[in-house]
């Protein structure tokens, strides 16, 4: 076993069977267009890659991380973690907890307990769990509904025109891909679909915009628009979709539903069409409808309670459950192109946190290991960046990110 980040679970076992499947899902893809191309990872391109983030430079300037009213706070009977990351999650938490700045929070929260804090911040639409050891979430009613559940699944539909052939260039180029995903996990498997030869078309809504460097950290190959939904949804559904090739949906079950833009209603229009759904807690169960981030699923399934020092929660080295749940998401998409159908993939946050903890856990000496940075053009400045964890003959798959919100609402 090779491990190069600390603490009992096994990350480095769910990164590189992640990020093998994509390299084995395009190895197919590129097979079926009868292109020759060598498709492989290392080591170092998926440990860096997980971290992407922190070795990002945006014109040599680090991005900022954390918010104030993001992270762990001590409540009287326990711990609490809180994501404030988003202006409009931070906003909710201060309305839910009446504080206005992070020394009014945490003595706010250590007059409450977790339950209670729970309770406020989610009914308030900001984003906060209880952290839990693992014995907890699995009593817990969301843990125990969803115990069995399998990380993703892959549900076949109609049968699709092939993809063309190709004598050269990249995999997926002539894929069509409209991205309706945010923060990490979702993004991670555009830019790998991107990096990959599609035309990948994100689409965020302009009252809660991405944070910057947040769509800088994946946005490679990439064009961004901002479409408000409530004017424009009909554009989404009966133009865009008509010629594409793939959907990507992060956001809530249900959320999309009142524009016609949730997994079953798209897979029901378009049998052909390869759908992506991609969701923190699920598709069932009491939770299926929350709110979550990585961090909040780490904190609520026990792995926050492992990595901790005794006197606080901790979490893991890097945000595996994202990476890995959107490598996955990319493998399978793949693989329903290079096979020549349409269908659903759906898979979740929570999915990757059983995957982990139930992983075998054997301690293993750390070695070290190089990080290989690239350097891609943006409106914002150069970015040195990790590129995506594949490597096309040798070289890395790569593309510039353009500017947020700058596309048309059209393919190219």
């Amino acid at each position: 076993m090779r491990r190069w980040w600390s603490g009992p679970l096994d990350v480095e076992g769910l990164a590189l069977d992640a990020v093998g499947r994509v390299c084995s899902a395009t190895r197919d893809v590129a097979a079926a267009r009868d292109l020759a191309i060598d498709v492989s990872t290392t080591p170092e391109l998926v440990a860096a890659s997980f971290a992407t983030v922190d070795h990002l430079r945006i014109a040599g300037r680090e991005p900022e991380g954390w918010a104030p009213f993001s992270g762990f706070f001590e409540a009287y009977d326990g711990w609490v973690r809180l994501h404030g990351n988003y202006p409009h999650h931070a906003a909710a938490i201060a309305g839910a907890l009446g504080a206005s700045s992070k020394q009014e929070l945490v003595d706010a929260i250590s007059r409450l307990a977790t339950d209670e804090i729970e309770r406020r911040v989610t009914a308030a639409g900001g984003i906060a769990t209880v952290v839990r050891t693992e014995r907890e979430w699995a009593t817990h009613p969301h843990g125990r509904a969803t115990a069995a559940d399998p990380w993703w699944t892959t549900s076949v539909g109609a049968r699709r025109a092939p993809l063309r052939p190709l004598t050269g260039g990249l995999p997926l180029a002539g894929v069509r891909v409209l991205d309706l995903t945010r923060v990490i996990a979702g993004p991670t498997c555009s830019q790998v679909l991107a990096c990959l030869g599609a035309d990948v078309l994100r689409v965020d809504p302009p009252r809660t915009p991405e944070l910057l460097e947040q769509y800088l950290s994946n946005g490679m190959g990439k064009r961004s628009v901002e479409v408000d939904l409530a004017v424009d949804a009909d554009i989404l559904r009966h133009e865009l979709l008509a010629s594409a090739d793939v959907v990507l949906l992060g956001y809530r079950p249900g959320a999309l539903a009142a524009y016609g833009l949730d997994a079953d209603t798209v897979a029901t229009d378009r049998p052909r069409l390869v759908v992506g759904s991609l969701s923190a807690w699920g598709e069932h169960g009491p939770w299926r409808d929350r709110r979550g981030f990585d961090s909040i699923v780490q904190a609520a399934t026990g792995i926050a309670d492992l990595y901790g020092d005794g006197s606080r929660p901790g979490a893991l080295p890097v945000q595996a459950l994202d990476h890995a749940t959107g490598h996955v998401l990319a493998a399978e998409v793949i693989s329903l192109l290079a096979r020549g159908h349409g269908g659903v993939v759906r898979t979740s946050l929570l999915g990757a946190a059983r995957e982990l903890l139930g992983l075998p856990r054997s301690a293993a000496p750390e070695v070290s290991l190089d990080v290989p940075t690239v350097t891609v053009d943006s409106p914002y400045g150069a970015l040195r960046t990790v590129p995506p964890p594949i490597l096309l003959d040798g070289r890395h798959a790569l593309g510039d990110v353009s500017a947020y919100g700058s596309a048309g609402l059209t393919w190219r």
